[in-house]
């Protein structure tokens, strides 16, 4: 946890002037949730690979560009500042899950969640059991994360099609600073992987991985 804590602590620094953000003293990696509830969790794994090297060639963020996975209960999963979860399906987590994900999450860490189509019934469910207190709360287009490092006026880009509703980002709080963040009709981290995996247009490939690179900066720097 101290770890967790310390690396987040290193990387306050004010986000207006993001070009003059010195080098980070170790790599940044982003950790994909394994969960349980036969939801696929590992799909697509090269998106976050990608999104890591654009990471690294357009800001002063030192990435390591891998793929690694972690489980709530594996003893590193606190070291990772930032977890990432997709899926189309189920999502389980047991209680001792719950309370590590409240601990992770008011002790420095960072989720970000992205329906890759089917997943949001059981997202919202389960991670309702982490924070009962509060709900999911729609982020105002006017949130710095929509213009941090990239400008999105309009909040999560549309990326895939799914039921043609408007895209939507919705988070969690704690303590004034946002915890976790999902975005639903949205489908951004699909936008990561290759362009023809999924037939994105290159622009479409650009503004997903784009948004992917603001969720980054804005929780490296919160």
């Amino acid at each position: 946890m101290r770890k967790i804590i310390l690396y987040i602590a290193l990387l306050l620094i004010p986000v207006t002037l993001f070009t003059q953000i010195p080098e980070l003293s170790s790599d940044f990696k982003i950790a994909r949730l394994k969960y349980g509830g036969g939801g696929d969790w590992y799909n697509d794994p090269q998106e976050e690979v990608n999104l890591l090297k654009f990471i690294g060639q357009n800001t002063l963020i030192r990435v390591n560009p891998v793929y690694e996975f972690v489980e709530i209960t594996d003893d590193k999963f606190f070291t990772y500042p930032f977890i990432f979860i997709t899926g189309h399906g189920n999502i389980t987590f047991t209680d001792l899950e719950v309370k590590r994900l409240r601990t992770y999450l008011e002790n420095g860490g960072f989720i970000y969640a992205d329906d890759d189509y089917g997943m949001d019934k059981a997202f919202r469910r389960e991670i309702k059991k982490v924070f009962p207190e509060q709900d999911l709360v729609e982020i105002p287009y006017s949130y710095g994360l929509y213009n941090c490092h990239y400008e999105f006026p309009n909040g999560p880009p549309k990326i895939h099609a799914h039921d043609e509703k408007p895209a939507q980002g919705f988070g969690l709080f704690h303590n004034g600073r946002l915890v976790l963040y999902y975005t639903f009709e949205s489908n951004p981290s699909d936008g990561w992987n290759d362009p023809e995996v999924h037939g994105n247009t290159p622009e479409k490939h650009e503004e997903a991985i784009r948004f992917g690179t603001n969720i980054v900066v804005w929780a490296l720097t919160h």
